[in-house]
């Protein structure tokens, strides 16, 4: 076999794999934050319906999904929102994902949305995005410093090779051995939602796992079943992702002239929105699943669990006030 550069191995690894089934959840391969708590769904639609205000409450706003998984995170929303009427009623919810599969399963949980392949379709106008764990799983490139130079990482017969190769990101000085990764996909994506939100307002929360800051490291997993496999053995049949370089992606929302708030811990992100007082209201109420909730909720925001690895981050239009839960301390 022809050796293949590790984005594209990964793309079409990605691609098959979310294209063949539902890996979510104890029967699956992982479980992610709407699949832990309800509350999770339910601060982001809040969060979202004070982010329309500060938009100055268009009158028709676009909630769209990126990767929304089963749809619960939306559906969950959604029953929030609707504490909100004038919001519900000016919102279209619009899901960005491609795979038949998990289309069915959103149109389950979510009857009458809108589904595309790309943000390229969506309609134009004031949105409101929400993306949780969908940057980590589009595809990176890796360099490899080797003797004062760059290699790139490429996969051949279910190894890699590393072959001659450079990038602009990649800095000039590194120690022998260093990896670096880029993203080109996020970083193509937030351009694209910055130019998107010169003219129109908006914002885009992206919830995801990795460093504040850029750095060195190679950052490649897979899982499955709820434990560690070999990434490159089998493409297709394990998920595949990596570390999300947050400050890359503000950097390059900036450039295209959007603003950018955060990254911060989403353990502190969620309790600024009061996450751990809902998880409490919803545990008095149903006292039989009171444990159950409560742990949840602790898995979301405990710093040892989800709440520190895990960050939030906001793009949005530049004369957008300071959206809930990115308030200086």
């Amino acid at each position: 076999m022809s050796a293949e550069r590790l984005d594209h191995f990964m793309g079409r690894a990605v691609a098959a794999y979310y294209g063949s089934r539902d890996p979510f959840g104890a029967k699956g391969d992982f479980t992610t934050a709407p699949e832990i708590s309800q509350v999770f769904g339910e601060c982001l639609g809040l969060w979202a319906a004070v982010t329309w205000q500060l938009m100055g409450a268009p009158g028709q706003v676009l909630l769209v999904e990126l990767g929304p998984g089963r749809g619960t995170l939306m559906a969950d929303a959604l029953r929030a929102a609707a504490m909100l009427p004038a919001f519900r009623a000016a919102l279209s919810v619009h899901f960005v994902e491609q795979s038949p599969v998990l289309r069915q399963a959103q149109a389950r949980k979510v009857p009458g949305a809108s589904w595309h392949d790309g943000l390229e379709s969506l309609p134009p106008g004031p949105a409101i995005i929400l993306a949780n764990e969908f940057l980590d799983a589009l595809p990176i490139r890796q360099f490899v410093r080797r003797g004062g130079g760059w290699v790139e990482r490429h996969v051949q017969d279910g190894a890699f090779i590393e072959l001659p190769g450079g990038h602009p990101a990649l800095p000039a000085v590194a120690p022998e051995g260093a990896v670096q990764e880029v993203c080109e996909p996020a970083l193509a994506l937030c351009t694209r939602l910055a130019e998107r939100f010169r003219h129109a307002p908006g914002a885009a929360l992206f919830l995801d796992y990795g460093p504040a800051a850029s750095g060195l490291g190679d950052s490649l997993q897979a899982m499955h079943a709820h434990g560690r496999a070999e990434p490159l053995a089998e493409p297709g049949s394990v998920d595949l992702t990596a570390h999300v370089d947050f400050a890359a992606c503000a950097r390059a929302a900036a450039k295209a002239g959007a603003a950018s708030h955060g990254p911060l811990p989403q353990g502190l992100f969620l309790q600024r929105l009061g996450l751990v007082s809902r998880a409490a209201v919803l545990a008095r109420d149903n006292p039989r699943q009171a444990g159950e909730v409560l742990s949840a909720a602790q898995r979301l925001v405990a710093p040892e669990a989800m709440g520190q690895l895990f960050k939030a981050l906001c793009l949005c239009h530049a004369g957008l006030p300071t959206p809930p839960g990115f308030e200086a301390a």
